[in-house]
């Protein structure tokens, strides 16, 4: 496959009909790849900076899957004496139940189902992504980009991948390796070829009428990050 054009082919966790019990194993053993690829870390260092000084934030996660992100950004603000207000949207209706089940009953987490363009208005100080964008189309991240713009009094970060060769050949390695779900080994392959390289990212946020004001920045290992702070 070449990375030289990104790909538009469709993950197949993506697919309306995967039935709930594989969406579910899948979820799971995503959450495990965040946790060996430090996907979290990207996230968690742009709200150490976005929070600063606060001691309450109120914060969106789009596209929160099995709610690890959530849990993390949980347990970080805990951790620091912070009152946080966390509300993740997604559009499967399978995720919720996935992530209230994987959460611990003493862990505040509002786990929504549907678009984040209906919660426009909620007076969220953050609002993050986590490996969402590179399943969405252009016209659909622009128009992301301008909600997050229009809604983040503090910042928003989209934490996503990078469209590179070495990530690209190794990640089947890993994935068999480590005996992930048959969907999350090719879904993460294709998920990197479908990623956004910097100049790509550029052109979008210009397109959106974002431009400089946020920056890309790549995140080890194989992450490109766009971050806006206010």
């Amino acid at each position: 496959m070449s990375l030289a054009v990104r790909s538009t082919a469709e993950e197949a966790m993506d697919a309306p009909d995967l039935a709930e019990a594989d969406y579910r194993a899948v979820l799971a053993d995503l959450a495990t790849v965040n946790t060996v690829t430090m996907a979290r870390r990207p996230t968690l260092d742009f709200l150490a900076r976005a929070v600063g000084t606060r001691k309450r934030f109120r914060l969106l996660d789009v596209g929160y899957g099995e709610g690890d992100m959530l849990r993390a950004i949980a347990r970080w603000a805990a951790k620091r004496g912070i009152v946080a207000d966390l509300v993740g949207i997604d559009l499967n209706p399978n995720s919720a139940a996935a992530a209230r089940a994987a959460t611990p009953a003493n862990m505040t987490i509002d786990y929504r189902t549907g678009d984040y363009a209906d919660l426009a208005g909620g007076g969220f100080d953050i609002v993050a992504s986590s490996l969402v964008a590179h399943h969405m189309t252009a016209p659909q991240l622009r128009a992301f980009l301008r909600f997050m713009e229009a809604e983040a009094a503090a910042g928003w970060i989209v934490n996503d991948l990078h469209r590179h060769a070495f990530a690209h050949a190794g990640y089947p390695l890993l994935a068999t390796l480590l005996r992930w779900h048959p969907i999350v080994r090719a879904d993460g392959r294709l998920s990197i070829a479908r990623a956004f390289r910097p100049a790509e990212w550029h052109a979008i946020l210009a397109d959106a009428g974002i431009g400089p004001a946020a920056k890309v920045v790549r995140r080890f290992p194989f992450r490109l990050c766009v971050e806006r702070l206010r």
